[in-house]
């Protein structure tokens, strides 16, 4: 069973920091490193846009939006793609998905709700 798990969203006002957390689990990421991981956003009435990919060779790309306020890390020993975002904006609202794509493979999280008040 291919799971990935999102954590750490919350109401936050503008300004703040939040950081998200994927855990992925399942067979198919006994070799978690091999996975080029992601964090999609899609906010109220949007369609799904990317904010940030770290490859599986350790590279990163970033959004225009979030760059110099969100970074991208993996734990590959814990399964585990992060994404710290600070100086947190009204428009970065929105629910925030992990991705991992591979061949063969697309999966997607269920989804974690970030809320900035203004």
């Amino acid at each position: 069973q291919v799971q990935l798990v999102e954590s750490g969203g919350g109401l936050v006002q503008a300004g703040g920091s939040l950081r998200l957390s994927c855990v992925a689990s399942g067979s198919i990421f006994s070799i978690f490193s091999i996975y080029d991981m992601s964090w999609y956003r899609q906010g109220p009435g949007k369609q799904r846009e990317l904010v940030a990919t770290k490859t599986s060779g350790g590279t990163t790309n970033y959004a225009d939006s979030v760059k110099g306020r969100f970074t991208i890390s993996r734990d590959n020993a814990k399964n585990t793609v992060y994404l710290q975002m600070n100086s947190l904006k009204p428009e970065d609202t929105a629910v925030y998905y992990c991705n991992a794509l591979r061949a063969g493979l697309n999966a997607w999280g269920q989804g974690t709700q970030v809320t900035v008040s203004s």
